[in-house]
């Protein structure tokens, strides 16, 4: 399906994470049987159409993450473990700088969100690779009220047309670089890599993800993680079972 194209993974991990609390790094702590960032890892690692992976983390951080985390779990796909920025936006400029020269698509990814499916991850590398640019998403269920800056409502959106952003996000190598660059020149700060692409004047095509795919912030965030990997778990179990039949 990807013939030809070398598809890069950008890991975004360098958020200090200060509303989960506590002493360890959100993207550290521990998950079932590994920590969040090895189990978000592992989805891109075995993937057979992802060629490189290259992760961003705090400075302080590299060596624990390059000895606990890839080594310890043998994560042959990571390539380079680099330098994070103040902003999620800097990190990920930083991780463009740091692609291989082969690179044709990028999937930025957030380390902190550690569910996304296979299936989501090739259907937005296909939609990328063919119109250049591809964000994975939900469709928003609860109502959306716009407000003023005394807080009464100004306007409220049809909300099937609202759709809350996820990652992956992938684009053309290309594309991304011309995004950022623009926004380095004009200090533009974005809420994430599709509104960089956007305001440049590209399509972004949007792929319907999964409401599991949550991105872990907060202690409420780490209850339901546990909740859904054991759901997947027991579903795993399901399949093997029934194919052992």
């Amino acid at each position: 399906m990807y013939k030809g194209k070398y598809i890069s993974v950008l890991i975004a991990a360098a958020g200090v994470g200060s509303r989960m609390g506590g002493n360890v790094s959100k993207q550290f702590i521990e998950l079932g049987d590994k920590p969040v960032l090895a189990h978000t890892i592992e989805k891109f690692e075995n993937n057979k159409y992802i060629d490189e992976i290259i992760i961003i983390m705090k400075e302080d951080s590299i060596d624990y993450c390059r000895n606990q985390i890839v080594r310890k779990y043998r994560f042959r796909k990571v390539s380079k473990i680099i330098r994070g920025g103040r902003e999620r936006q800097d990190s990920v400029y930083n991780g463009i700088l740091a692609l291989s020269n082969n690179t044709d698509i990028v999937v930025s990814h957030d380390g902190a969100r550690p569910f996304v499916k296979d299936q989501v991850i090739e259907e937005s590398i296909k939609k990328a690779i063919e119109i250049g640019a591809a964000v994975v998403g939900v469709p928003v269920t609860d109502t959306v009220k716009i407000i003023d800056e005394d807080k009464s409502i100004n306007n409220t959106p049809k909300r099937a047309l609202l759709w809350a952003a996820q990652t992956p996000q992938v684009f053309r190598k290309d594309i991304l670089k011309e995004a950022y660059n623009k926004a380095i020149e004009e200090y533009f700060l974005g809420t994430d890599d599709s509104s960089l692409v956007e305001r440049i004047g590209y399509k972004v095509a949007m792929i319907e993800g999964s409401y599991s795919n949550i991105k872990l912030t907060t202690k409420e965030d780490i209850d339901m993680a546990e909740s859904i990997m054991k759901k997947e778990n027991r579903r795993y179990r399901n399949i093997v079972k029934a194919q052992s039949r």
